[in-house]
C-alpha cells in the first residue's frame, strides 16, 4: 500500500482547526485536530485504518482484539480491526471511570492493540490499557492516527502513529490566547470539571 499523505488528508477533510481550544488534557492550544472530520469519509477511514494496522503489526505482532477509548477512538479502532480481521470493542466512562460496558468482554490472555485517534498526554489511552489489564488481557502495542505528545507519550510499550504533529499547548494560567481575550472552545468529548 502506498504511503498516506496524512497532512494533506487532514487539511482536505477540514480536520486541522485553528482558534483557542481546551484539550481533553485540560491544556489550551491554538490548534485542534478533529479526527471525526477525517473519519467521516469511509473512503478515507478505510486506508487510514489499514495503514495504522500495518504499523501496529510491525511493532506489536498479531492481536486478537482492538480496544479503543470512547468516543474518539471508536471509528479508527474499528477500521484497524477490519484491516486485521479481528474484533473491536471500546471502553467508556461510567461515573468517571473507564470500563467495558454494552456486553463487551476481554478474555484472560487475549492480546490487544489499544487504538486512539489522537494521543497528547496519553491519559485516556493509559486508562484503556488499565481496563485491558484488569480483564486479564494483555496490551501488545498502542496506536494513534496522530501523535501530539512530542515523543512524550511514555507508554513503555511499542507505539505507532501515522503522523506526529507538534503544536503549542499552555496551562490556563500561562495561556497567551486567554490573555488576548480569545474565546475558549471545547471541541472534545470528555467532560471537564468546572475548575478546568
Amino acid at each position: 500500500m502506498e504511503a498516506l499523505d496524512m497532512r494533506r488528508l487532514l487539511q482536505e477533510t477540514g480536520a486541522l482547526l485553528t482558534g483557542h481550544f481546551l484539550l481533553s488534557s485540560g491544556l489550551h492550544s491554538p490548534n485542534y485536530v478533529q479526527c471525526a472530520r477525517l473519519l467521516q469519509f469511509p473512503t478515507v477511514a478505510e486506508p487510514v485504518g489499514q495503514a495504522l494496522g500495518a504499523r501496529l503489526q510491525a511493532v506489536g505482532g498479531e492481536p486478537d482484539v482492538i480496544v479503543a477509548p470512547a468516543i474518539g477512538g471508536i471509528v479508527i479502532a474499528h477500521e484497524v480491526a477490519r484491516a486485521l480481521g479481528v474484533r473491536c470493542v471500546f471502553v467508556e466512562r461510567e461515573q468517571g471511570v473507564m470500563t467495558l460496558r454494552r456486553g463487551f468482554t476481554l478474555a484472560e490472555g487475549e492480546r490487544a492493540f489499544v487504538v486512539e485517534d489522537v494521543v497528547t498526554t496519553g491519559g485516556s489511552t493509559r486508562e484503556t490499557m488499565a481496563v485491558v489489564s484488569q480483564a486479564g488481557a494483555r496490551t501488545l502495542a498502542v496506536g494513534a492516527i496522530i501523535d501530539r505528545s512530542g515523543g512524550q507519550s511514555g507508554f513503555e510499550l511499542p507505539f505507532a502513529s501515522l503522523i506526529a504533529l507538534s503544536v503549542p499547548t499552555y496551562h490556563a494560567t500561562d495561556c497567551p490566547l486567554c490573555q488576548a481575550g480569545l474565546p475558549l472552545i471545547k471541541p472534545g468529548s470528555r467532560t471537564f470539571k468546572a475548575s478546568e
